[in-house]
């Protein structure tokens, strides 16, 4: 093959130097017909392009080896055949030629079906506070020492390119509603518009063109921000091209090399101020002479103010409530008020807690778990059964985890001596659901302070305490106010009752 360097070896000898073709040739051992043509034409390379391709072994193939090559393209990308695989394949289907004859139809055909498929698109521009587009990505990071695929909420600005992302364990409707107010408290105010894929947890059915049914809590949150949603078409990222890019770029930028957290509010704070730091220290990408964050704060002025309430974002679910006082959501197990029992409740799950109600009554609040098979105990929710099942106190789960001041952990050692010990503590402790935590751990370090060991007297000093007197207050209208006020004299009786005395 004649490279570039060895043509313009050629046409330098013969212009410069001035040389003939058979002294040309014989210095650079070249044929004289190369020669010729490297000084014939101006161009620096040599191009070859077969007008017609002999091919008699493969063309009773052809035809299958493009449905193979077609087949082969609608793979995922990791899935795909190679060139050599597919040869093989086509010899198993008889095929006797060479690789070469199916390497050279192949990567014709590759270039037809590319300019087939070729799509052009027109560039998208954004007035202030217009939009926001919205995806999810996932990410692998080191959370409490244990290596965790996290779901990234990305939030982008689309005219001046802010953004924000926060880390989820789940993709779930809940974590969608919590990732929008966190943005939004970010940004500082709305766009009029939000740009979505067609993402389960905002859209139940996608029809022709442009029409979607969303989810009606979903609804619920663009109604509450005012915001518009709107879906792309399927496979059409291009739609959202400014978030699609910064999924790459977070991971690139933040994520590598992979991170290491204790917990998801730890990554949080650090992801924030890595989403501050970029727009300072990046420039707008149409606006070269500008800062993302300078052209942020143009854009902030057009941005909708945020609702004076924040929006409820849970998801709903209805649960049986066990004869354990138990609620199971999301593979874990919570504990309920006794008074739950025998009626099915509702579980609201937010990003961080979970409540558990019965109509307007709410029946359990939890701090949210994320794993398998946990489960957590109030132990408060079953102080109530202890009434008919005072034994349970030793034993109960629920118990183990209960934690008292420290004039009430001294009873309960003191009690547990006695033969009757757990009866009485847990007297004590329905005492708390009515006189407070407070009251009654003052009433056992009172009932300690006089060596006595017993329900009974913390019953009865919380009782006294109850009925303590109060003194009455009576305001004394002007007229009925005396101008010398009567001064209590108890030594009027004694003289009282002198002459009585002396008579006897």
């Amino acid at each position: 093959m004649t490279t570039v360097e060895t043509i313009g070896r050629i046409r330098r000898a013969h212009f410069v130097q001035k040389l003939s073709v058979r002294e040309i040739a014989r210095r650079l051992h070249v044929s004289r017909k190369t020669v010729r043509k490297a000084i014939e034409t101006e161009e620096p390379v040599f191009t070859y392009t077969r007008v017609a391709e002999p091919k008699p072994k493969l063309g009773g193939h052809a035809a299958a080896l493009e449905q193979l090559l077609a087949e082969n393209e609608r793979k995922p990308r990791r899935e795909r055949l190679t060139l050599i695989r597919l040869y093989e394949v086509l010899r198993g289907l008889g095929f006797e030629g060479g690789y070469d004859a199916v390497r050279r139809h192949a990567r014709r055909w590759q270039r037809e079906e590319a300019g087939r498929t070729a799509t052009a698109f027109v560039p998208l521009s954004f007035d202030p506070g217009e939009a926001y587009q919205f995806d999810w990505s996932h990410e692998v990071v080191v959370m409490a020492g244990v290596t965790t695929t996290v779901k990234v909420a990305h939030v982008r600005l689309s005219h001046s390119r802010m953004f924000f992302v926060a880390a989820y364990p789940r993709e779930t409707q809940e974590m969608v509603f919590d990732a929008h107010a966190r943005a939004f408290a970010f940004f500082g105010g709305v766009c009029t518009r939000g740009i979505y894929d067609n993402m389960s947890t905002a859209v139940d059915a996608v029809f022709l063109g442009k029409e979607r049914r969303f989810n009606r809590r979903f609804l619920q949150m663009c109604s509450h921000y005012l915001v518009e949603p709107t879906a792309c078409t399927p496979a059409a990222g291009w739609e959202k091209g400014q978030v699609e890019n910064q999924v790459g770029l977070v991971r690139e930028r933040f994520f590598t090399p992979r991170l290491r957290f204790a917990s998801y509010e730890e990554l949080n704070a650090w992801l924030l101020d890595r989403c501050i730091e970029h727009a300072s220290a990046h420039r707008h990408p149409e606006l070269r002479e500008r800062t993302v964050a300078d052209v942020f704060d143009d854009e902030n002025a057009a941005l909708m103010r945020l609702p004076t309430t924040a929006f409820n974002g849970f998801h709903a679910l209805t649960a049986t409530v066990s004869k354990t006082l138990l609620v199971r959501f999301d593979y874990n197990k919570y504990s309920v008020a006794a008074r739950a029992l025998g009626r099915p409740a509702e579980v609201h799950a937010y990003a961080d807690r979970i409540v558990i109600r019965q109509g307007d009554d709410i029946v359990a609040e939890h701090a949210r778990r994320y794993g398998r098979d946990q489960t957590i105990y109030d132990p408060w929710h079953y102080v109530p059964v202890l009434a008919k099942k005072p034994g349970a106190l030793r034993n109960g789960a629920p118990f183990k985890q209960l934690a008292l001041p420290p004039g009430l952990e001294r009873l309960r050692s003191r009690l547990k001596e006695i033969g009757d010990g757990d009866r009485q503590m847990v007297k004590i402790l329905t005492a708390i659901t009515v006189d407070g935590l407070d009251a009654v751990e003052n009433a056992a370090a009172e009932a300690l302070a006089d060596g006595v060991a017993s329900a009974d007297v913390v019953l009865n000093i919380l009782a006294r305490s109850r009925s303590a007197p109060v003194e009455p207050t009576i305001a004394t209208p002007d007229h009925l106010r005396l101008d010398i006020e009567p001064i209590a004299d108890a030594g009027r009786y004694d003289r009282l009752l002198t002459p009585l005395r002396r008579a006897a």
